[in-house]
């Protein structure tokens, strides 16, 4: 007989490494934009499970992928292929700039596999002096070992003894730093093109540019982390391409999915011959049950229709946020694009983003913070106008409460 346990945050504490430390709020169900607790209250969800819930929840068209495919096969070993993998890599080869894919779980385990890449590449085609990798400050590329220490937030880096090392870190649109940094012996520069936890900024085009030439100039590969860019989030179906830069090696997890873990590697057959049988391998990469997910949402996302969208709900929730800023005069910006946005407090708030995220919990709206100091909002891509209205109706009560005390 199942024995009957009561989930509830308390047990949490008991049970679970502290590393973490969750709301109160448990959620049991979803519906589109929309979430119920375990008291049946109803939450409009902003956050989007972190940009990965591109479709919104229990979305019918991954409802059907997953319950056809597990009705037919969950896994195999990368002793063997399957379908929904050859389906969703060809499907992603045609519609970006990448001839080779590679599947992994998450966007940490798909960075580590570029970053595992570009050094081999290096290796073989210029020797063993070609290994130093440049990134960003306020960089975040996952938590590896290697990802973090790539990544530009040192409070995730240290305390875990010494880092892999040949790692620098410039200064995000200061293409100044970028030149100070690299050299023959540089083999990549892998940067966001958008900066998500390190704070919702986007690249000026002659630095995402300058940077392209840059690693044309010294033989180093460019590496675009897309893990919270991709598959729609900013109106285009990867952010490169409203860029106009093409990168030699991306990487994409999160909405791949829309919920079900999954994360790829992409890049060119020249650069993918040099990860040789044997050089690296992930037991649940392109497993069938998540390629099935997978290919259904990025079917659904990859259409006109839904991108234009995207796009058209980004000024809906500038404007909304604008109109609330208006009465209460708690941001100096709010940037982004597509519907990754990043509301940034004024210096009197600064440190109170999470503040204003428990705030809007509490009047039944789901958001995020990128630092202490700006409310992220990154909601389903297919949310409903009305429901960002109303979410937004509910965040200007939140923001009522806390400038009003």
């Amino acid at each position: 007989m199942t024995q009957q346990i009561n989930a509830n945050r308390e047990l949490f504490d008991d049970v679970m490494v502290p590393n973490y430390s969750p709301s109160a709020v448990i959620p049991v169900r979803g519906k589109g934009a929309r979430v119920w607790d375990q008291q049946e209250k109803e939450y409009i969800d902003f956050a989007g499970g972190i940009a990965v819930n591109c479709l919104g929840h229990c979305h019918p068209a991954l409802v059907d992928a997953l319950k056809t495919q597990g009705e037919k096969i969950w896994h195999l070993s990368n002793v063997m292929t399957n379908e929904p993998a050859l389906r969703l890599a060809k499907k992603i080869v045609d519609a970006t700039f990448a001839e080779k894919v590679y599947f992994a779980n998450s966007g940490a385990e798909s960075n580590e596999a570029a970053l595992k890449l570009v050094r081999r590449w290096a290796l073989d085609n210029h020797g063993p002096h070609k290994t130093k990798i440049i990134s960003f400050k306020q960089g975040f590329h996952g938590r590896t070992f290697f990802t973090v220490s790539v990544g530009g937030q040192e409070i995730y880096s240290d305390g875990f003894g010494p880092k892999p090392g040949d790692i620098v870190h410039a200064e995000y649109n200061n293409l100044d730093s970028v030149k100070e940094l690299i050299c023959d012996n540089t083999c990549a520069v892998v940067m966001e093109p958008l900066q998500g936890e390190g704070g919702i900024i986007s690249p000026t085009q002659e630095f995402v540019e300058g940077v392209r030439e840059l690693c044309d100039q010294f033989n180093a590969l460019l590496v675009f982390d897309e893990v919270q860019t991709g598959v729609g989030r900013t109106g285009d179906l990867y952010a490169y391409m409203g860029l106009n830069v093409t990168p030699d090696i991306l990487t994409t997890a999160k909405a791949l999915g829309g919920g079900f873990p999954i994360g790829a590697m992409i890049t060119t057959t020249e650069i993918a011959k040099h990860l040789k049988v044997g050089t690296h391998g992930s037991t649940y990469g392109g497993n069938p049950l998540a390629c099935a997910v997978a290919e259904a949402a990025f079917d659904t996302v990859n259409n006109k229709e839904v991108l234009d969208g995207v796009k058209q709900k980004e000024a809906q929730f500038k404007a909304g946020l604008a109109a609330i800023n208006a009465k209460y005069d708690v941001f100096k910006e709010v940037r982004g694009k597509g519907l990754l946005i990043g509301a940034v407090l004024k210096d009197e708030l600064k440190g109170k983003a999470k503040d204003f995220l428990n705030a809007a919990m509490a009047e039944g709206l789901m958001s995020l913070v990128a630092g202490p100091n700006i409310v992220r909002f990154a909601p389903s891509l297919v949310i409903t106008d009305e429901e960002i209205n109303e979410g937004l109706q509910r965040f200007e009560k939140a923001v009522s409460k806390m400038v009003n005390g």
